[in-house]
């Protein structure tokens, strides 16, 4: 039996290597893919997958890393940065859309390399990981973060709808706010924090493709059941549910 191939981006250390955990204890064989070596050297070597470097806002290394990969079932766009403090006028606009380029950008190249691969063989999924600061109001001063994040759930949105003809499912995710080095230095210790289990175990319920149905929609980690959404699946999809929308 072949192997059932996930790659995961930015897995060297916080949401990413705990995801790439949760994968191979279901009988995934993880690919852990991030910019420093060392870190998805150091998860890979756990958790008896593979290592691989990647820039994800470079196409070439994007192509090559899928190559080397193989056949990819499960594709997890984790690879994210903040952007820079301060306000948006007063800001290197160079690195405001660094932000976007590594929160959007990467993802859509990751997508664009692996999808053809998942066509021909008729089956794929795919988890991009969002952030409720796609929707809060006000949420982060940090205009770069939350545009991207609106961005990549709107992608997120209209290629579940491209692929689903293609029998690959494509989600949304917000992980909630969890401890990382990216975060505990942004929000006091009393924040409420999200589980560390939760966005993992998200991830490998939605690779199970019970939830399937569920795709294209906005799936937050701590707040949504989705045994529960799926028992009124009928309601969702009537009202539109699970969605950023305006409304009027």
């Amino acid at each position: 039996m072949a192997d059932r191939i996930a790659l995961v981006t930015g897995g060297g250390r916080g949401i990413g290597a705990n995801v790439a955990r949760a994968l191979a204890e279901d009988g995934f064989s993880v690919v852990v893919a991030a910019r420093t070596h060392d870190q998805v050297a150091a998860v890979a070597a756990e958790i008896g997958g593979r290592a691989l470097e990647l820039d994800v806002t470079s196409a070439e290394s994007i192509e090559r890393a899928v190559a080397d990969a193989g056949e990819i079932e499960l594709l997890v766009n984790n690879a994210g940065i903040t952007g820079p403090s301060g306000h948006t006028w007063e800001v290197d606009p160079d690195e405001w859309w660094r932000t976007l380029e590594v929160n959007v950008r990467g993802p859509q190249l990751c997508c664009r390399a692996a999808i053809p691969g998942m066509i021909e063989r008729g089956a794929g999924r795919i988890v991009n990981v969002a952030s409720g600061a796609a929707y809060l109001p006000m949420s982060s001063m940090d205009t770069a973060y939350a545009a991207s994040k609106a961005a990549l759930h709107r992608f997120s949105e209209l290629l579940a709808g491209e692929l689903t003809p293609h029998g690959i499912s494509v989600f949304s995710i917000s992980p909630g706010l969890v401890r990382t080095a990216m975060t505990e230095d942004v929000f006091p210790d009393d924040a409420p924090w999200t589980p560390p289990e939760a966005a993992p175990t998200l991830v490998r319920k939605l690779a199970t493709g019970r939830y399937d149905a569920l795709a294209g929609r906005y799936l937050h980690a701590e707040h949504d059941d989705l045994d529960e959404l799926m028992s009124r699946i009928g309601q969702v999809r009537d009202n539109d549910l699970n969605a950023i929308r305006l409304r009027r």
